[in-house]
């Protein structure tokens, strides 16, 4: 499974996902489609893009443990393996406790017994993925499931995540990208999709602190340097360079790549990344 992600794919939010796009996007060559912020414990998305497309991976990226049942997700899994074997990655993850004020308490902790449960299920470990940013969290992914799927990071943390894995277990960073060759215009669709809401998250802020960036930098928006270093921007090649030379050197063995822009980013805009990165058209 971790070789059929193969080295890129495509991040976006549950409700930006439509069939025709997961099919255009299979065609590109990119491995993976992760559907991001799912809270269907019926999994009815997964089913949708896994059924509009022929051999690409869909992953959960993640779905939460605070809004979705385990006993539900479980037999959703099997039903899924049953129509498409060996083509779902289930990702989970503890969300933000701003999100989750009522239930948020010891978010290991609960992770550990969503694990348990799916155990119980009898869904597979090496199908499955943490949302993983903490150590303890990490080095969980690592004993626990297939491997790690951080969010808003940057290649430092890939290396400290991979040191903590070893060279095993998958490690499959999110990373948020800009076409455009204005610094100021990509800079400011950048900044728009990381303050609100994730500067506003304490687990991504404590993250960022731990990574060297100060308080002060997290405020108005964030600095500069801290967009410039969690938004890969520039031409599609100059983006693709960066890619290369940030998390996979680093340690990656995915990228799952969010194409943002001012409105809906193009198929012709994933179409261009694509090249690029010299992804090879599904035949």
């Amino acid at each position: 499974m971790k070789n059929q992600l193969q080295r890129y794919g495509v991040w976006k939010v549950a409700n930006t996902w439509t069939p025709a796009l997961a099919k255009e996007l299979e065609t590109l060559g990119f491995g993976a489609l992760w559907i991001g912020g799912s809270k269907d414990s019926e999994l009815h998305l997964v089913e949708q893009l896994l059924q509009a497309t022929e051999n690409i991976v869909i992953a959960t990226g993640i779905i939460n443990v605070w809004s979705t049942d385990a006993d539900t997700v479980g037999p959703a899994f099997h039903r899924i393996e049953q129509r498409f074997p060996g083509r779902f990655v289930l990702g989970i993850g503890a969300g933000h406790r701003e999100s989750n004020q009522s239930v948020y308490d010891k978010p290991y902790t609960a992770v550990k017994h969503y694990l348990d449960r799916l155990d119980a299920g009898e869904v597979p470990s090496d199908r499955r993925v943490l949302a993983a940013l903490g150590p303890d969290m990490v080095r969980l992914s690592g004993r626990r499931s297939l491997g790690a799927h951080p969010y808003l990071t940057i290649p430092e943390h890939t290396k400290k995540a991979r040191d903590l894995l070893g060279p095993l277990p998958l490690l499959a960073p999110e990373q948020k990208v800009v076409l455009g060759s204005d610094p100021g215009i990509t800079r400011a669709v950048g900044r728009a999709f990381v303050d609100d809401p994730y500067l506003q998250r304490v687990n991504y802020r404590n993250n960022l602190l731990s990574l060297g960036y100060s308080e002060d930098e997290m405020i108005n928006g964030g600095s500069d340097r801290l967009i410039d270093d969690l938004v890969l921007q520039g031409t599609a090649a100059r983006v693709a360079e960066r890619l290369e030379g940030g998390h996979h050197a680093a340690g990656a063995d995915h990228v799952a790549i969010q194409l943002l822009a001012d409105g809906a980013p193009t198929v012709e805009s994933y179409r261009e990344l694509a090249h690029a990165l010299g992804l090879r058209r599904a035949q």
